[in-house]
Formats: structure tokens, C-alpha cells, sequence
């Protein structure tokens, strides 16, 4: 099954010197280079951390929690790169087969233009994935089972990614990490003692996340076979359909449209793939130095009003739905919002109540500090936990039969958004040290994925019309994605895409290849779901 670059591999009918130069060694300064910006990133993560510390007076950690947390870190970006070789050899296969740049050149653009789409993301995207995880075990990030939920999904998704990636086959790094928050959710679960309630899987979320990355191959395969037949009605310029001849240079239109098409979609998979990472690392920092990012810090003191009018607006609908039912005190509202969430019977009007008095206590405490950036170490977790669970209650509650006037709906909306602006930032070092990995793994070990995409799955290499169909359709649903805050797959919608341009052409499929994506695609749900259940067992029992 291994696929290994030979001219046996050769599509039938196409000439060996059609296929483009895959082991041209970089310039020696290139690994020079490689190193600088490998340095500078963590470099600059170093001093952002270490400023962030300082700013809050943060003493410092221990050496067995600096050690874990340097850990957990390291495995994050790990995952960031790996997702960079194996994910973006998708949008520069395009490029390198129709010989519309040099390999060595095309993923250097594709590294830099992903290092530029991490950094100018929008964050949309980058809790996500984070929302699937079991509640508990979010508000308990920095305890023994919150380390073993992060270590056990990375490596996980890691895992599967290197496997799929040593047999050449294209697979999505975002259908891999979901597989593996889905198999800790589940292991969270099945662990819990007899008689006490334990949140698994956030189902609801799961499925939606679920459709987007299960229906983009049958989306990319049809939507960028359907462009390619309109380009063949609108452009009677048959070398654009047919393999790119090395020897005959392609139009300087058809060159610039390629290159521009590869730019979209190295642009797009960082700012959509990029964020997962960042959520995830955010969720790591603020288990092991809640004083510094369990809030954000970063919100001027001149938002505090606006906050306290949108908090009280969103208690009085909360009060008009409790009918009288509400705790004492904020610590049994604590407690059953907490019990809703895991049971998700959120739709009772006892809990419309705890949400109220839980809000009240919110309110309260940010008007006595005057501003989040000014709530004192010791009050900090508590803060945060109690505005995460009033903003996932509020967020689930028409997932749970709340059917709510407009106005009302609106006004719960805006709040939740409130909620989530105190609790949800992304420091610069944290973008910077993701865009870094995400970058610089795009120019490791892309060869293997890039001869599949170009000369595996059809009977005939890349033609420069289907290099630009499969990328046009690529680039525009992961920007939408983006804007949507949806994690879709990269590799999903280009591989498809390709093949959807292979049978639209009448190029033919070579079968063995879409079989073993197919298998791919299929086996990456329950095979890092039982990764990452059984890690999570096992590093449950070792912390």
C-alpha cells in the first residue's frame, strides 16, 4: 500500500519527463533559514509568555508544572506541523504538476502565505473544537484529567496523520482531531463512578462539525467538476485540459490564475486550521496559569458598562422564565447549571433561575473590580468558570427545546457573545509560534502527498484547468468556513476536487487510489476515536 515515487507509478500513457523535478535539493541557506525562524518563533513565545507572566505578577511555576506545561505546549505545535506537510501538500501539488512554479519554490509561497493566514486570522474558528470537550473537564483544565484529555487528543491526531502520511494518502487533520476529542469524551464518560454524572461528548456540536467535514468531499468533488465543464464550454484552449508538458510553458494567464489559486488555499488552511491549534493552546495556558488567561486581560476598562447593561437585560429574561424558582446563593446556581450542562436538560425553568442568580454574581463581581483585566488572582478561575458555563448554558439552551421570543433570543445572544469576549483572546506569541509550525511544516515531508494528488488519483497528471477548478472551489468554501467559524478539511475538499475534475475531463480514475482515500476517510473517525479513548485511559491512571 505504500506509495513510493518511481516511474512505475506513472500514470498509463504519460511520458516519465511530463513529471516535474520532486527531489531538487534547496539552496543550502534554505535549512539555515529554517532554523532561524524556528528559533525566532520560539524565541518571541518565550518573551510573550514570560511578559504575560510579568504583567499580572504571576510568580513562578513550579518545575514540575513549567516542565508539563512546556510539554503540552511542544506537543500543540507539534500537531500544527504536522498538519502543515500533511495537509497543505494538497494546495501546492496544483502548482508544482501543471509546472506553473518549482516545487522547491511552491512550497516555500505556500509555507509563508500559511504563516500569513494564521496571523490575520479572525479566532472565529479557534474554540470550535474546544466546545465538543466535556464540560468538567474544561473547567478543570489544569488538573490531572484536563492534561491527560490534552496530551491523549494531540497524540492521538498526530499519530493518525503520520500513518496516513508514511502510505502517501490524503487525510484531513481536522476529521482526525475531531475523532479524537469524540474518544476522550467518550473514555471521560464510561470512566465516571456509578451514580455520578459525567459529561461526554457535546453531541449537538459534534454533529454539526460532523456534517461540514463529511459533506465537503462530495461538495469538492461536485462543485469543482461542475467548473471545470463550464471552463471547458467558455475556453476552447484544449492544452488547458490536457497534462501539463514541461516542455511547452503554460499561458502567462493560466500561470498567474494557478499561482494565485495556490496563494487562496494556503491562505484559507491557515487561518481555518491554524485556529484549532490556537484554541487548544489557549485552553492548555489557561489550566496551567489561570491568573494570566483565564480572562482577557486585554479588554479596556471603557467596555465595563456595556457589559453590566447587556449582563442585567439578559438576568431580567432569564428571571421572566424561572417562574419564582431560583437558589439561594450562587453556589447552588453554580452547581445546577453544571448538573444542566451534563444532563443537558437545560430548558426547565429551575435552571433559568440559576442562570439568573449566576449572572447576578457575574455582574457583581465585575462592577466591585471595576473591569475583567482588574479581577485578583484568587478570584480569577471562579470568575472564568462561572462565565463559561453561563455562556454554554445560554448557547445550548435552544438546542434544548428553549423556544424564546426574538427579542429575548437577541438579548441572550448578545449576551453570550459578552461572555464570551471575557473568557475567549488570543495572545500575539500564541498566533505568532502556530503561524511559525503551521509554516515551516508545510515545507517538510511533502512529497509523499503531493505525488498522490498530481499522479495517483487520475490515469493522467494534473491538466492546468483541473489544477484550477479543484483549487478555485477549495479556496472559497475554507474562506467561508472561516467566516462561519466552521473547521472544515483542507485536503477533503482538494483531493475530491481533483478527482471530481479527473472524471469531468474524462481523465479516469486510477480506483486502487480513491480507495484507499476513501478507507482513509472512513477509518480516521473510529480510528482516533479509539486512539485517543484508550490514551486517555491510560494517561488517567499514569497521572
Amino acid at each position: 500500500m505504500r506509495l513510493t515515487v518511481t516511474d512505475t507509478t506513472l500514470p498509463p500513457g504519460v511520458p516519465s519527463s511530463h513529471r516535474p523535478d520532486l527531489h531538487k535539493k534547496p539552496h543550502s541557506a534554505l535549512p539555515v533559514a529554517f532554523l532561524l525562524v524556528l528559533a525566532a518563533g520560539l524565541g518571541y513565545a518565550v518573551h510573550g509568555f514570560v511578559t504575560d507572566l510579568q504583567r499580572v505578577d504571576q510568580p513562578p511555576l513550579a518545575i514540575g508544572a513549567f516542565l508539563l506545561l512546556g510539554l503540552a505546549l511542544l506537543i500543540a505545535l507539534g500537531f500544527e506541523f504536522v498538519n502543515g506537510f500533511h495537509d497543505t501538500a494538497n494546495a501546492v501539488a496544483t502548482v508544482i504538476y501543471t509546472h506553473s512554479m518549482p516545487p522547491v519554490l511552491a512550497v516555500l509561497w505556500s509555507g509563508a502565505f500559511n504563516f500569513l493566514g494564521v496571523l490575520l486570522s479572525s479566532g472565529a474558528v479557534a474554540y470550535s473544537v474546544i466546545t465538543l470537550l466535556p464540560v468538567e473537564l474544561i473547567l478543570q483544565v489544569g488538573s490531572s484529567a484536563g492534561y491527560a484529555m490534552i496530551f491523549a487528543l494531540l497524540i492521538a491526531a498526530i499519530l493518525w496523520n503520520l500513518g496516513t502520511w508514511a502510505l502517501g494518502l490524503p487525510n484531513s487533520s481536522s476529521h482526525a482531531l475531531i475523532g479524537s476529542v469524540i474518544g476522550v469524551g467518550l473514555a471521560n464518560q464510561l470512566m465516571a463512578p456509578d451514580g455520578q454524572a459525567t459529561s461526554g461528548v457535546e453531541w449537538g456540536q459534534a454533529f454539526g462539525v460532523l456534517q461540514a467535514l463529511l459533506f465537503s468531499p462530495v461538495m469538492g468533488f461536485v462543485l469543482a467538476a461542475v467548473l471545470l465543464l463550464v471552463l471547458k464550454r467558455a475556453v476552447r484552449n484544449r492544452r488547458l485540459f490536457e497534462p501539463a508538458d514541461p516542455s511547452h510553458p503554460p499561458p502567462l494567464w493560466i500561470r498567474g490564475l494557478l499561482i494565485l489559486t495556490c496563494t487562496a488555499v494556503s491562505f484559507a488552511h491557515g487561518g481555518n486550521d491554524g485556529q484549532k491549534g490556537m484554541g487548544l493552546i489557549m485552553l492548555i495556558l489557561i489550566g496551567a496559569v489561570p491568573t494570566a488567561y483565564a480572562l482577557n486581560r486585554t479588554m479596556p476598562d471603557s467596555t465595563t458598562p456595556a457589559f453590566l447593561e447587556t449582563t442585567h437585560r439578559a438576568e431580567a429574561v432569564l428571571h421572566a422564565h424561572a417562574d419564582g424558582r431560583q437558589p439561594t446563593s450562587a453556589e447552588e446556581a453554580r452547581r445546577m447549571v453544571g448538573d444542566a450542562l451534563r444532563t443537558k436538560e437545560l430548558n426547565r425553568p429551575e435552571v433559568y433561575g440559576a442562570l439568573a442568580v449566576l449572572s447576578a454574581d457575574i455582574a457583581q463581581g465585575v462592577q466591585s473590580y471595576g473591569a475583567i483585566k482588574h479581577v485578583p488572582a484568587e478570584a480569577t478561575s471562579n470568575m472564568r468558570n462561572d462565565m463559561y458555563l453561563a455562556a454554554d448554558a445560554v448557547r445550548l439552551l435552544p438546542k434544548a427545546g428553549a423556544s424564546l421570543p426574538d427579542e429575548e433570543a437577541k438579548t441572550l445572544k448578545s449576551y453570550q457573545e459578552a461572555l464570551n469576549a471575557g473568557t475567549r483572546f488570543i495572545p500575539d506569541w500564541v498566533k505568532f509560534s502556530v503561524a511559525v509550525a503551521l509554516g515551516l511544516g508545510t515545507m517538510v515531508g511533502w512529497r509523499r502527498i503531493v505525488v498522490t494528488v498530481g499522479e495517483r488519483i487520475g490515469k493522467q497528471h494534473l491538466a492546468y484547468a483541473q489544477g484550477a477548478s479543484a483549487e478555485i472551489v477549495a479556496a472559497g468554501t475554507i474562506g467561508l468556513a472561516e467566516i462561519y467559524g466552521l473547521p472544515v478539511s483542507t485536503t477533503h475538499i482538494l483531493s475530491s476536487g481533483v478527482a471530481g475534475t479527473m472524471a469531468a475531463n474524462g481523465s479516469g480514475l486510477q480506483w486502487s487510489t480513491v480507495r484507499n482515500m476513501a478507507m482513509a476517510w472512513v477509518l480516521t473517525l473510529p480510528a482516533a476515536t479509539t486512539l485517543a479513548g484508550m490514551l486517555y485511559y491510560l494517561l488517567r491512571h499514569l497521572f
